[in-house]
């Protein structure tokens, strides 16, 4: 008998350790901003940069100068420039965030797709955030897509007129990547689409490129296909 319930224990032992083992890994998973499609995630936990790296180029400028959090937004004061970057790759998602100007209109952007060396500005797709501009794309780096037609230019306007709240008022900014294609909504508003993207996976950045910006509520959910 006393066999037989040791047998049965270790049986236990041998099914229930790596379901736990499973459970742990998926938890941190999702605390790292990996999630299984149709979940949404928080890519930035509103207390400090865990999950991102920042990047200034000079190695004399602390980037932590650049960057700060405080009250659950992300405040960057725009000099010098450089970016924040998430730590892991991502390919088809739905990324979405806020953003505000404080003080007046400047300019920055999202980065997505980014990859090889960091620099400024690395290999990727920018979705414009500049002010009055945001949704515009701009190709680095050797990045490309089909509507960008006129290679004399790296930028291709959006298709509307802009849809940003006044200055100091948040706005939401929506990225849906979904294989080769890329769809930017501001406020709700589709303004801009790609196709054809020569890249499709990579980093996810926010510029700091000259001007005060605040950025909250960053989340990304990934889509099937993942």
């Amino acid at each position: 008998m006393r066999k037989l319930w040791f047998y049965t224990l270790i049986v236990l032992l041998v099914i229930a350790v790596p379901a736990t083992a499973q459970k742990k890994k998926k938890k941190e998973d999702e605390e790292a901003g990996q999630a299984e499609a149709g979940k949404t995630v928080s890519l930035f936990n509103g207390k400090d940069f865990t999950g991102w790296k920042l990047f200034i180029p000079d190695p004399n400028v602390d980037p932590k100068t650049v960057w700060e959090v405080r009250d659950g937004v992300v405040l960057c004061n725009g000099k010098p420039a450089g970016y924040m970057r998430t730590e892991k790759e991502y390919e088809n998602y739905r990324l979405r965030f806020e953003w505000r100007w404080t003080e007046k209109g400047g300019n920055s952007g999202l980065l997505m797709h980014i990859s090889g060396d960091d620099m400024v500005w690395p290999k990727s797709i920018e979705g414009q955030l500049q002010h009055e501009n945001a949704a515009d794309f701009w190709v680095i780096g050797g990045a490309d897509f089909k509507e960008h037609v006129n290679q004399e230019e790296r930028r291709v306007p959006k298709k509307s007129p802009h849809n940003e709240k006044p200055l100091g008022e948040w706005n939401q900014y929506e990225a849906v990547c979904k294989g080769n294609t890329i769809k930017l909504y501001i406020n709700g508003l589709l303004q801009n689409e790609a196709t054809e993207t020569t890249v499709t996976k990579g980093y996810l950045g926010l510029q700091s490129e000259g001007a005060p910006i605040e950025f909250r509520n960053i989340t990304l959910e990934l889509l099937e296909g993942h």
